[in-house]
């Protein structure tokens, strides 16, 4: 098996298993939630005990493999030489939306759906909620950065790495992380608020990695 060869399965199989994740974070925000305030108390009670666990499932384990390809390929791409800025924010932002699945998300959750006992089922929920919508944030500007990388010559593509621009722009998604972590939903509290604010930044990333 060619290095080319093995380079474009794992860029295969990083596009399905993100697929797979993405996915599932755009049905929790964008379909889920919806169902669960409109839903009976009967209908509410089945999905929570069987679909949402369900779901979840896939939600973390295509997290989890996404991650790891995506690992493996940004080893490629920094001993190929061709590690640039957009590629950079773009793994930043993937990285903090795995740990958040990991780490934030499936731990609240198991409580909220009462997977696990004890805890506060509301904190737990609003908890979930706010980093799954963090996530959401990220993910319009994390895709930007991972297709501009390689397909954005002079600006992903054969550009040099460093300046103000990277600097600047992952201190906002360092500070977005930290307010998903314990700030507020803010603009992030409709489905709405949570699309245009994803955007904005890849809006915002752009002219800053092409601009300063």
């Amino acid at each position: 098996m060619t290095a080319e060869f093995l380079n474009l399965i794992f860029r295969w199989s990083h596009l399905l298993f993100g697929i797979t994740w993405i996915g599932m974070l755009y049905y929790f925000n964008f379909v889920q939630g919806g169902y669960f305030k409109a839903a009976s108390a009967e209908g509410l009670a089945d999905a929570k005990a069987k679909l949402a666990p369900s779901a979840l499932w896939w939600f973390r384990w295509g997290a989890m493999f996404t991650f790891i390809t995506g690992v493996v390929l940004l080893g490629m791409v920094h001993g190929n030489g061709q590690l640039n800025n957009y590629i950079i924010v773009g793994a930043t932002m993937g990285t903090l939306m795995a740990a958040n699945v990991w780490m934030v998300i499936w731990p609240a959750q198991k409580i909220a759906l009462g997977i696990v006992e004890g805890g506060d089922k509301a904190a737990a929920g609003a908890k979930a909620l706010l980093a799954s919508r963090t996530n959401t944030l990220f993910s319009a500007p994390m895709a930007f950065g991972m297709l501009a990388g390689p397909h954005y010559p002079g600006y992903g593509y054969g550009s040099v790495v460093g300046g103000t621009g990277l600097i600047v722009t992952l201190v906002i998604v360092l500070a977005l992380e930290i307010n998903g972590l314990k700030g507020k939903q803010g603009p992030l509290t409709t489905v709405n608020g949570v699309i245009g604010s994803s955007l904005v930044l890849t809006a915002v990333m752009i002219a800053l990695l092409n601009n300063l």
